[in-house]
Order: C-alpha cells, then sequence, then structure tokens
C-alpha cells in the first residue's frame, strides 16, 4: 500500500511548495532567467541522487535509452513554469491558479487517454469531469 501512496504524497508534497515558490519569484525578474537557476539547481540535485540511489550507476548507459520524450518533456515543463508565474503575476491567487488549471486538465486527459491510450470513457468520467467544470465555475464565482 505504501508503494502506492507515496508517490501521489510526493507529488502533493512537492506541488504545494512549487506554488509557493512560483508565486515568490520576484516580479522584477524576467521568469527565464529565474529558471536557469532552477534548471541548473533541478540537474545538480537530479545527478547527485542518480549516483547516490544507485549501485551499478552510469549516466552514459541510461543516456542511450533516451527516446523524444524526455526532450520534449523538457521543453514543455518551461511552459508550466514560465505559465503559473506569469498567472500569478496576472493576479491569479495560488487557492485558484492550480485548481482551474488541474480541472483544465483532468478534461483534456479524459479525451487524450482516449485517443492516444485508447483509454474507455465512462459515465462516471463524463460525471466527474462536469463535476470538475462546476468546480470552476462556483470557485470563480
Amino acid at each position: 500500500m505504501f508503494s502506492y501512496i507515496w508517490p501521489i504524497a510526493l507529488v502533493v508534497l512537492s506541488n504545494v511548495v512549487y506554488q509557493i515558490c512560483s508565486k515568490s519569484v520576484p516580479s522584477s525578474i524576467n521568469p527565464l532567467a529565474s529558471l536557469t537557476v532552477t534548471y541548473l539547481v533541478s540537474a545538480l540535485t537530479c545527478g547527485i541522487l542518480y549516483y547516490v540511489l544507485n549501485k551499478d550507476a552510469n549516466l552514459l548507459r541510461e543516456y542511450h535509452q533516451l527516446n523524444w520524450a524526455s526532450f520534449v518533456l523538457g521543453a514543455v515543463i518551461i511552459g508550466l513554469e514560465v505559465g503559473f508565474m506569469y498567472a500569478y503575476r496576472a493576479g491569479w491567487q495560488v487557492s485558484a491558479a492550480s485548481v482551474v488549471q488541474s480541472a483544465f486538465l483532468a478534461v483534456a486527459l479524459l479525451f487524450v487517454g482516449a485517443l492516444l491510450y485508447h483509454e474507455a470513457i465512462t459515465p462516471s468520467k463524463l460525471v466527474g469531469t462536469a463535476l470538475c467544470l462546476a468546480g470552476i465555475f462556483f470557485l470563480n464565482r
């Protein structure tokens, strides 16, 4: 059970700290300049953790297994980071921005799951989607 729960707990905790940090970046700095430091720290941390957590660590061997997804992920993460920074600068509240984007993301991923991964769109998923959209309505009222 722990192996099922800890990844989501890590995502939630990390996302809370992420939102606090994104909102706390000074508005006087260009978000892309700020992200150069963010990604330098991230790359160094990943490198250190990779070697600490792997007895038979061989980063070059790992790199030979890369595909397009790692490169595209690196690019789209910038969109997430910059998008949140500009959303907060535009006046979005930390309590609303993440919820609104998550609700729209849930709707979008319903269709992505169906089209790309042949996941079923069930009545309960449609009800959940409707609830997400209703939540956005009430949150922004």
